[in-house]
């Protein structure tokens, strides 16, 4: 089943972000290399591909996983996590409608 997983921001959280980024993109990589990833990215604190100092408030990944609590697991074990970037994370089931396919 797909998942959204969502991350909040800590409040000043690129730094955190940018030293936590490439062990987090690994891992999406290896989703993603896997056919388990459908799409993952950051909320620009502002209207901007590229945020610079304001950052980001959060981030989303939908990605497939066996169960919630396999995507629970998963999420736990994010760098962002880690590192201390995000507040929080929620994690939902999420049904893919459109495009089919």
């Amino acid at each position: 089943m797909w998942f959204a997983i969502m991350g909040t921001d800590v409040p000043d959280s690129l730094e955190k972000r940018k030293a936590a980024r490439p062990a987090h993109i690994e891992r999406l990589q290896k989703l993603l290399d896997e056919g388990r990833l459908l799409v993952a990215g950051p909320f620009p604190a502002i209207e901007s591909d590229d945020p610079g100092p304001a950052g980001f408030t959060g981030s989303l990944i939908l990605a497939e996983f066996p169960s919630l609590a396999d995507a629970e697991t998963w999420a736990k074990a994010d760098p962002y996590v880690a590192a201390g970037v995000y507040a929080d994370v929620a994690i939902k089931p999420f049904r893919k409608a459109l495009p089919a396919a």
